[in-house]
């Protein structure tokens, strides 16, 4: 004789199918969020990526992203789960087990399914991460920065995550034991959820609000410290709010109208279309979780191509092979030695050009910072300082026939820019650090030369204001700008030879990073006060470490070398890249994931649909084509909504860098579309998988047909 708990084991194994789904989803987001939560808090990543620096905080934005889309992610499963539970549970009490009987086991199953499927995911994250990672090293890139150092600290994300999905898991277990009504709780897995109808203006006004939001995000902190003169709060990203808003309406208007008219058909496509309809609210949190995931994997992605390619055009318009600087107290290799240098590597230097330049304090304007995040401006006789050429240098080093009025200066920024963000244009005094004797000056405007602007920005100033400023400066303000070409080949290994040779011939009292201001220190020490740059705040650099990124990168005396810049590029940014890659990865696995989700719960939700239409006639070619429709807007929507959302949003962020794009912008935009591309083409196989998948489930084959 069959007991009541032979029967709930029957049942159990009757719905293996479902909690099969429910264990994937559970474990594929616990491991997704334990591997990027390992990248987020490793060493390798924190002590490449400098704090509070515009590559962390996007790595930060990206990861909210993919934890929201798996919290979603993950209580739509066990929705899923517990609206086949229903009808267990329904059968159990219409055979007079009572809610108190079957709470006991139905908590038990959850804890259970909830538990090994987190604990797998979680124990599965590091070693998926440590996989890839290894893969990235052996197949794209490998250096010593690149030994990933896992913080398990980490774990303690990924503890929180099971915590609140067990709990949401929990709650909907007790909301299905709550319900009195036999019949419903039986008949749960047929209830539709047709989401609440909007016209057709919900599409074109969503498509307004999220590019609303977008640029109010974006602009919100710039206006907030304009006008209230206080540094932008956490909460004023809420701005981004219309964003979501807006793409709630896209999807709403998706999975009700549609985007082509049916006023001529009205029937085509109709058993899809109403399908979507009565499933509105599942499939439209699938779809925006989809999107923003996919949203999250374009913008990590971005990154790549975007930082490549803008600095290959970089290097590649340098206007000299070679460009470097030394201040007059260091013992460097001169023109001699550096031609006999070449000379043992088969190399020959032509166009050599130096020149003198001088280090002068400027004033300005500067944020005094006050209390809570409030700050006013005050004006400095000594605001930071500034590298000074004279207008006959200047011509010397580039060819450009320029005059510089008296009694005024100019700054140099790229050939293709319009502006320099880290140049003083606002300064009407200079003054000399040994005498202190000033100069008033104004400024004029820019002029264009690539190798005067990156990690040491130039000024031009007049030659008789430049001798009158300049006079009693001692060798720490006094420097010299060296560039020569090549006459035939370069050498990679004589570029890598005079590099260590250049960095061996410095002295301790260089070993700083480039934004480390010697005039600033000198001002802040006189108000009695330390300067950030003698703390940890800042970024150090070791003359140890010389191949290192921080090195490379941040270095105030590194100088530009077209063959040496070019060859050690993913060196210099392997750590950057890889991040970006890893992030990009899981986010559009579990976009990925999500859809192959959704369109399983099609199968299982509409199995009944398909059965009836079975027994009216219809052929598998017809439900094939009905299962495709379903698919295709799963995958489809968000691939595309997500992607020209993406695309659009990195070109406003290049675009408000100077108000225009530069070539190497658009080349970089162009390889952008190319990788979408590819994904778009990984995603179509996913889908044609898929399809076959849930076809199979079904029970269509088209052969038959």
């Amino acid at each position: 004789m069959m007991t009541m708990k032979d029967l709930e084991n029957k049942l159990q194994k009757a719905s293996r199918k479902q909690a099969a789904l429910y264990l994937l989803c559970n474990f594929v987001s616990l491991m997704l969020i334990t591997a990027y939560a390992a990248i987020l808090f490793s060493p390798t990543i924190l002590n490449v990526l400098p704090e509070g620096g515009d590559s962390r905080k996007q790595l930060y934005a990206i990861f909210v992203m993919a934890l929201f889309g798996c919290v979603i992610f993950t209580i739509y499963a066990a929705s899923l789960f517990f609206r086949k539970k229903s009808r267990q549970l329904g059968i159990l009490m219409a055979l007079g087990a009572s809610k108190k009987r079957l709470a006991p086991g139905l908590f038990r199953e959850v804890a259970l399914l909830s538990g090994v499927s987190s604990l797998a995911g979680i124990a599965a994250g590091i070693p998926f991460v440590l996989l890839l990672w290894k893969l990235f090293r052996l197949f794209i890139v490998d250096t010593g920065e690149m030994a990933l150092v896992i913080n398990f600290k980490c774990l303690f994300v990924s503890a929180a995550f099971y915590l609140l999905v067990s709990a949401c898991a929990c709650i909907m277990a007790y909301q299905y034991l709550r319900k009195t009504n036999i019949l419903d709780v039986v008949q749960e897995e047929h209830k539709n959820e047709p989401v609440k109808e909007l016209g057709r203006w919900c599409g074109p006004l969503g498509i307004v609000l999220i590019f609303a939001g977008a640029v109010a995000g974006y602009y919100s902190g710039s206006l907030y410290m304009k006008f209230l003169q206080a540094y932008p709060p956490a909460w004023l990203n809420i701005t981004y709010a219309p964003v979501f808003i807006g793409l709630y309406l896209v999807m709403i208007h998706t999975v009700i109208h549609g985007w082509v008219s049916h006023k001529k058909k009205p029937y085509k496509n109709i058993i899809s279309r109403s399908m979507m309809k009565f499933q509105g609210k599942q499939t439209v949190n699938s779809l925006i979780v989809s999107t923003v995931l996919i949203a999250g994997g374009c913008f990590a992605i971005f990154y790549v191509p975007v930082l490549a390619t803008g600095q290959m055009v970089n290097i590649n318009n340098n206007e000299y092979d070679y460009a470097y600087y030394y201040r007059a107290d260091q013992e460097v290799p001169q023109k001699q030695e550096v031609t006999e240098l070449a000379g043992t590597y088969g190399v020959s230097l032509k166009d050599w050009q130096d020149c003198p330049y001088i280090t002068l304090g400027m004033d300005g304007y500067e944020e005094i910072q006050g209390e809570n995040d409030s700050f006013h401006v005050e004006y400095s006789p000594l605001v930071g300082g500034g590298d000074f050429l004279s207008e006959s240098s200047y011509r010397k080093m580039t060819g450009q026939d320029i005059t510089v009025p008296p009694k005024s200066y100019y700054a140099v920024t790229g050939v293709e820019s319009s502006y320099n963000l880290f140049t003083n244009s606002n300064a009407t005094k200079l003054t000399n650090m040994i005498t202190r004797e000033t100069i008033d000056v104004e400024f004029k405007d820019y002029l264009h030369f690539n190798l005067m602007t990156g990690n040491k920005n130039f000024y031009v100033l007049n030659d008789q204001d430049y001798e009158k400023i300049s006079k009693n400066l001692t060798p720490v303000w006094n420097g010299s700008l060296v560039y020569f070409n090549v006459d035939g080949k370069d050498s990679y290994d004589f570029a890598d030879t005079f590099f260590h040779t250049f960095v061996d011939s410095f002295g301790p009292e260089c070993e700083y990073p480039r934004y480390y201001d010697p005039v600033r220190k000198i001002a802040e020490e006189e108000k009695g006060l330390i300067y950030w740059g003698d703390t940890d705040q800042m970024t150090p650099v070791s003359y140890e470490e010389t191949d290192s990124s921080d090195f490379r990168l941040y270095w105030a005396y590194m100088p530009q070398f077209r063959i040496l810049d070019r060859n050690d590029f993913m060196t210099t940014f392997s750590v950057y890249l890889m991040a970006f890659i890893f992030v990009a990865l899981i986010c559009f696995a579990a976009a990925i994931v999500i859809g192959y989700t959704r369109c399983q719960a099609i199968a299982l939700n509409n199995r009944y649909v398909f059965d009836d239409l079975k027994r009216l006639g219809g052929p598998p070619a017809f439900l094939s084509t009905e299962v495709r429709r379903q698919c295709l807007i799963v995958f489809r929507i968000p691939a595309v909504t997500g992607m020209t959302l993406m695309t659009l949003v990195y070109m406003l962020l290049l675009y408000a860098n100077d108000n225009r794009l530069s070539s190497g912008e658009l080349y970089s935009l162009l390889i952008c579309l190319g990788v979408l591309a590819v994904i778009a083409v990984i995603l179509f196989f996913i889908y044609r998988y898929t399809v076959h998948r849930v076809e199979s489930d079904l029970g269509i084959n088209k052969t038959n047909s």
